[in-house]
């Protein structure tokens, strides 16, 4: 999994925009997945989101994803779940204090991150972890804020 992770950071450009087009196709078919019912496609989006999202990212479904921030390095897999930056233990060989044959994931975040349009997104704060997210699908998280928007105008 680790190899394919830092693959997935080097090709950060390129599965960015894999999944802008596969988000405008989810947008485009929620007046089905409304009708359908989201509650209803919960548990098979969530397994088709962890089997893609786990061999490319080591995806940890927090509910809350913010790769397309992070330069496509899931700040969940840090030992110590930091997802605003890196913490002071970071090895001056760039790797981690706690897993010490693993590259920090900031570091790789900051990499990814300038491969992604101007890399600005990585300065966005990250909200703290809402732990009644966990397992639950992000892609679909996605499609109810907007829909949650379009209410609201």
């Amino acid at each position: 999994m680790y190899a394919v992770r830092l693959w997935s950071v080097r090709h950060a450009r390129l599965l960015s925009g894999v999944y802008a087009g596969f988000e405008r196709l989810l947008r485009a078919a929620d007046p089905l997945l409304r009708r359908i019912g989201y509650h209803r496609l919960e548990t098979p989006v969530a397994a088709l989101e962890h089997g893609v999202k786990g061999l490319l990212f080591d995806c940890r479904m927090c509910g809350q994803c913010a790769l397309s921030s992070t330069g496509l390095s899931c700040p969940m897999n840090c030992p110590k779940s930091l997802r605003n930056g890196p913490c002071g233990g970071v090895r001056p060989d760039g790797m981690c204090e706690v897993v010490p044959t693993m590259r920090c994931v900031w570091l790789e975040a900051w990499r990814g991150s300038r491969l992604i349009a101007d890399g600005e997104a990585i300065m966005a704060v990250q909200q703290p972890v809402d732990h009644r997210l966990w397992g639950r699908s992000a892609w679909l998280g996605v499609l109810r804020a907007g829909a949650a928007g379009r209410a609201t105008r």
